[in-house]
């Protein structure tokens, strides 16, 4: 999964980034000379895997990971329309989008925060890259639909009809994510993957004094942003970064004494997981215990194919049982005993939390 970061110069999105993977990248906003992004994989903090490796005491422990980039947009270019093709470039091969806007008083900026003013101000230009991207589309098919099988003209014509339905859409001002796309429609317009599709969280970034604010801030920017798989939380990036420079026990000290309940870090992957549909499930053994990252409404033998897609192919039969029934029994023999793992098939919808061992055809 690939997450990245924008928001305008003085957001505090660097910080932020640095809080979310532990890095030490400059801060102090764009420059005008970085052009290429910094990016950092962070593994996904699950205690889940940590109470399997406990168990198992595998060879190897393998966590789930995220992709983090964040992005130099120069000062004024979401106002004057001057974001640089590589820059949006670089936001479209994102699964979703991480909005960090400044919700803090800066003696070094003039303006007062105004974080939805910012929001506001980097959607608008995201629509405008969206439009002009349907815009020459339209422009290609007008020539190119005639042409090609009779599939692909009628291709062609479903992509246009669909295209000139989502333009005023977009044109009014209106993401994308909230036109209503049908399952088919989102694989339609799935290559052109366009911003104003993706999900956002929108990170409001505020300083220590405004940290008891969190919660309202979180439900008034709800209530503000209403758009499908969006949505928004607050939390004190320069804090944050220094957190994830500590030890777990001083962080926790720390946290405790600023009343912060847990890291940014997990927090903001659950709700980016939440956002994409993702969840995780286990395999778990004496050789790797292991998370894998998955959609709602996956399969057994679609869980099977991200683990190898050999797996897929041979496919048999699934073994499967909660992660808590698997640490209540203590181990895989003794869950067969109690009767708490399963047999299930390719068809088997799997959840979040379910341990598997796929049993497959070799020869296949």
């Amino acid at each position: 999964m690939q997450v990245t970061i924008v928001g305008l110069p003085g957001s505090g999105k660097t910080t932020v980034f640095n809080a979310l993977t532990g890095g030490h990248a400059e801060t102090g906003g764009y420059s005008g000379g970085r052009a290429a992004p910094n990016v950092s994989v962070v593994k996904v903090p699950d205690e889940r895997v940590d109470r399997l490796a406990a168990l198992f005491a595998p060879k190897k422990t393998t966590y789930a990971d995220v992709t983090y980039v964040d992005v130099a947009i120069p000062a004024g270019a979401a106002r004057d329309g001057t974001i640089n093709p590589d820059a949006l470039g670089q936001m479209r091969t994102a699964d979703a989008l991480l909005h960090v806007a400044r919700a803090f008083d800066d003696p070094a900026t003039a303006s007062h925060a105004d974080p939805w003013r910012d929001v506001d101000d980097l959607d608008l230009e995201f629509t405008v890259a969206d439009l002009s991207v349907i815009e020459k589309r339209l422009e290609k098919l007008k020539t190119q639909g005639r042409h090609g099988s009779q599939a692909e003209r009628e291709q062609a014509q479903r992509e246009e009809e669909l295209l000139r339905r989502v333009e005023p859409h977009l044109s009014d001002g209106r993401p994308i994510r909230s036109f209503g796309l049908t399952a088919d429609e989102e694989l339609l317009l799935r290559g052109y993957r366009f911003l104003t599709q993706k999900p956002v969280l929108v990170v409001l970034n505020v300083d220590e004094a405004r940290l008891p604010e969190a919660p309202t801030l979180e439900a008034t920017g709800r209530e503000r942003y209403v758009q499908p798989h969006t949505d928004v939380a607050a939390l004190a990036g320069k804090i944050e970064a220094e957190i994830a420079e500590l030890g777990e026990d001083d962080a926790r000290l720390f946290m405790d004494d600023l009343g912060i309940s847990e890291p940014s870090r997990g927090r903001v992957i659950r709700l980016t997981y939440e956002l994409l549909g993702l969840f995780s499930f286990f395999t778990a053994g004496e050789d790797e215990c292991r998370a894998w990252t998955l959609r709602v409404g996956s399969t057994a033998v679609e869980a099977a194919g991200a683990i190898h897609s050999d797996l897929a192919r041979g496919f048999i039969r699934a073994q499967v049982i909660g992660v808590d029934d698997l640490l209540h029994a203590g181990s895989m023999a003794e869950a067969r005993k109690r009767g708490t793992l399963r047999q299930e098939g390719r068809d088997y919808l799997v959840k979040d939390g379910d341990v598997i061992e796929v049993l497959f055809n070799v020869g296949r």
